[in-house]
């Protein structure tokens, strides 16, 4: 069973409940702005499907985020996802690459949690499983995500930007960033 934590955050693997609890505090507007907007019943047994298949096929996914039982305002609750997958987006051109992503609920941003899961993120990625290179993709407009990516050291790759078919313009619009592993380990303090 996967489990590592960070100072204030624990990363694990999906267990039975858990994507009624994620959907609980993450399938919002606000959250869901830049994903297609809150998902329904189909939407949601599809995004189960593939976090516990990545899980069972990879070793790897975009693990549970829980802030740790320390006696804060969301102490022990679940803030939402970060962790790797492999790029299986329609209207990429890297398919198979490793991918870094995060979405936390609304009440956990500006906190940093996701720098601070996203950091244990890529150092798992290099360190345990291997990605030479690793690669974060968000819509162009979603400035929260691109800063983001750009405060790990991430750097943007306009050419591989794409048009995701599932969404509708200017929401399809996608843009990516990545870091290699040497770049990462390279990184000022």
């Amino acid at each position: 069973m996967f489990h590592v934590e960070t100072s204030r955050l624990v990363l694990r693997n999906w267990r039975e409940g858990d994507v009624e609890r994620f959907a609980a505090v993450t399938n919002t507007a606000a959250v869901m702005r830049w994903l297609g907007g809150v998902m329904d019943a189909d939407r949601l047994a599809a995004f189960e499907g593939r976090v516990f298949g990545y899980q069972q096929d990879l070793g790897h996914t975009f693990w549970v985020v829980e802030r740790k039982a320390d006696g804060g305002h969301l102490s022990g609750e679940m803030l939402g996802f970060c962790g790797l997958k492999l790029i299986d987006a329609p209207g990429a051109t890297f398919t198979g690459e490793m991918e870094i992503g995060w979405r936390l609920r609304e009440e956990a941003w500006g906190q940093g949690y996701a720098k601070e899961s996203a950091a244990t993120s890529l150092d798992l990625g290099f360190d345990r499983f291997g990605a030479g290179a690793i690669f974060a993709i968000t819509n162009i407009e979603n400035t929260a995500s691109w800063g983001l990516m750009t405060r790990l050291g991430m750097a943007r790759r306009k050419d591989l930007d794409f048009v995701d078919p599932r969404f509708e313009p200017p929401l399809g619009d996608t843009i990516v960033h990545s870091i290699t592993a040497d770049e990462w380990r390279g990184r000022p303090g």
